[in-house]
């Protein structure tokens, strides 16, 4: 339902693409949008019964009143989006990190112009080049573009008047080589200008321009005779080879195009940008971007395409993303590839997009270790089709021998770790025989029907050691219950880690390296190891019952000393009456001894006889 006091406002909205701002009661600007239709975009809002997000909801109630801008273009509403929210940074839009303290290269706006690195750029005209991530990859370039190019670091006005008067005397730089006196007229200013032009076409990594001025200069030079210039020519060209064959060649056949990829959790989301030109990657940028509003990745990436161009320009014709975008660009071709060489450089941005993630994950789960569970449980309720988090889940396994002394365990594991003092094993009691069917159903009955008897909260999720019959078994027993809607259950069959849902007859295949999966067999193997150990302590007591207590006379505690001394049966049928009555008595040896040995030789029953 629309409010009163905005019903009049957004009927009006016009059916173009634009921008919108929302104001809460204290006139701050709460949220900042693009829309390709404004009207339907920001009507939306409204007319929905329920939002998804919950901070969506808080958001549209909070919202007094809105502002709006129509721009030309669906990119125009990107790029304006995008700078209102740097500059008013609203609580509900997502966070783009700040890229203010990376360098750039500036080309100043000035008569011989002055090229260097700055941190701080200012809208004077200048032409700035990044920005530059890595600050050590700025000097390599900003050494290349001296030693090709060299130009005046000096502050003089440099005004033809200046000039000509002769009011600056070259510097050291000139003696060095680093400069080539245009202070004094020893280079001309259109020669300058020339040199800068080539300036911004390495920077801009038009690297083969370059090349072929410089290897114009060289023939030129060489023409005239003058072969010491022309072999200066020579090793400038020679480290522009150098500098472009470190550089990442992807294709010889791409011409320029920018890539964009992105991986996200709940919070967080990342991308790679790489920007190509003639084959070479020329700028490669990680952007992490803070979501707000449950924000879609395709949203996210629209974001960062027009962040990364309102940096580095606009002037590429092609765009290569890794999500189909609703984005038009006057000129511009946004693709998706499937295969060819366009397919394989998308397939390297997102490899630097999962390395940037994986990164990042890492080191925000050693600041505070919650985070990796609750990305661990984001994981595991996306790969098991969950309608909620598994913060408890608990895993059942059988176990018997030759259908003698059944036994189940339960194992319980909270946020992804087990929970030792609450796992729990059972006799099986109404079972004959090896039915692992009848067993699975017992024991999910009484470990649930207790639960519910005592009020204790179920678990999320039920893992069953086993394939389809196990599954079937444990799910008419939660139906039994009434309770097989409160909860999910899946089984796990052992020959190829393949999970099972009730009513569905294909297994899932989780990848091996999943996280999910690791923590379902390290529960499917912790109830086996706890199932073993009580089913070997139920044999050994029922061994200690069959063997030693079937001697008349012998009780389960003389069994139980005899045992704890001898540390065997074997040993208990080798002693002698003598040691055997150090343990348990003179009479009961007897006994003992007689019933293993099948004779009478004992010296009082001789004299008895």
């Amino acid at each position: 339902m629309v409010p009163a006091h905005l019903s009049k406002l957004i009927k009006s909205l016009p059916d173009s693409p634009g921008v919108y701002k929302y104001f809460d009661a204290e006139d701050v600007i709460i949220y900042v949008g693009k829309a390709k239709n404004l009207k339907k975009r920001v009507t939306s809002y409204f007319t929905k019964q329920q939002h998804e997000n919950r901070k969506t909801a808080i958001l549209v109630s909070k919202i007094q009143y809105l502002e709006y801008t129509v721009v030309d273009t669906e990119m125009d509403a990107l790029l304006l989006e995008n700078s209102l929210i740097k500059e008013f940074q609203p609580r509900y839009n997502i966070s783009l990190k700040d890229d203010k303290t990376y360098p750039y290269i500036r080309i100043t706006a000035e008569r011989f112009p002055r090229v260097f690195p700055t941190r701080n750029p200012i809208r004077d005209g200048s032409d700035y080049f990044g920005p530059y991530a890595n600050v050590k990859v700025m000097h390599t370039v900003l050494d290349l573009v001296k030693k090709l190019y060299p130009t005046r670091n000096c502050n003089f006005g440099m005004t033809p008047a200046s000039v000509a008067a002769g009011k600056h005397k070259i510097c050291m730089e000139y003696q060095l080589g680093n400069c080539l006196g245009p202070c004094e007229g020893y280079q001309s200013e259109s020669a300058y200008n020339e040199s800068i032009a080539q300036i911004k076409y390495l920077l801009k990594g038009n690297l083969g321009e370059v090349k072929r001025h410089l290897k114009d200069l060289m023939l030129s030079a060489a023409a005239e005779l003058a072969f010491e210039k022309a072999h200066e020519f020579k090793e400038k060209l020679d480290s522009l080879e150098r500098y472009q064959s470190k550089s990442t060649v992807v294709s010889t056949v791409l011409g320029d195009l920018e890539v964009y990829s992105i991986s996200s959790t709940e919070k967080v989301a990342f991308v790679n940008f790489l920007r190509v030109s003639q084959g070479l990657i020329i700028v490669s940028r990680n952007v992490e971007i803070r979501k707000k509003l449950d924000e879609l990745d395709a949203d996210l990436l629209a974001s960062a395409v027009a962040e990364m161009r309102n940096q580095y320009g606009d002037d590429c014709r092609e765009i290569v993303l890794s999500h189909e975008l609703d984005l038009e660009l006057d000129g511009v071709a946004v693709t998706v590839p499937k295969m060819g060489d366009k397919r394989r450089l998308l397939e390297l941005s997102m490899k630097n997009t999962l390395l940037y993630k994986q990164e990042k994950l890492s080191q925000y789960e050693k600041l505070n270790p919650e985070i990796r569970v609750d990305r661990l449980m984001e994981q595991m309720k996306k790969d098991l089709r969950l309608s909620e988090l598994p913060r408890h889940i608990e895993c059942f396994d059988n176990s018997n021998f030759q259908g003698t002394y059944p036994v189940s365990a339960c194992v319980v594991f909270k946020n992804g770790k087990a929970a030792k003092s609450e796992y729990r094993h059972f006799n099986v009691q109404s079972v004959e025989g090896p039915d692992d069917f009848a067993t699975m159903k017992e024991v999910i009955t009484r470990r649930y029907s207790r639960m519910i008897e005592e009020q204790k909260p179920l678990p999320q999720l039920i893992v069953v050691d086993g394939g389809k019959g196990q599954l079937s078994a444990a799910v008419e027993a939660l139906k039994a219950m009434g309770i097989y809607t409160k909860l999910a259950i899946v089984g796990i069959a052992k020959r190829l880690e393949e999970i099972y849902f009730p009513g569905d007859s294909l297994p899932l295949y989780i990848d091996k390296k999943s996280e999910t999966l690791k923590v379902i067999q390290q529960m499917r193997d912790e109830a086996h190891r706890f199932g073993i150990t009580h089913h070997r302590s139920r044999r050994d007591k029922g061994t200690l019952r069959t063997e030693l207590t079937e001697i008349p006379g012998i009780g389960e505690e003389t069994a139980r000393l005899l045992l704890k001394h001898f540390k065997s049966v074997k040993k208990v049928k080798e002693a002698s009456v003598e040691v055997l009555s150090g343990v348990v008595g003179v009479a009961k040896s007897k006994v003992i001894h007689r019933f293993y040995q099948g004779d009478d030789s004992s010296e009082d029953d001789h004299m008895i006889l």
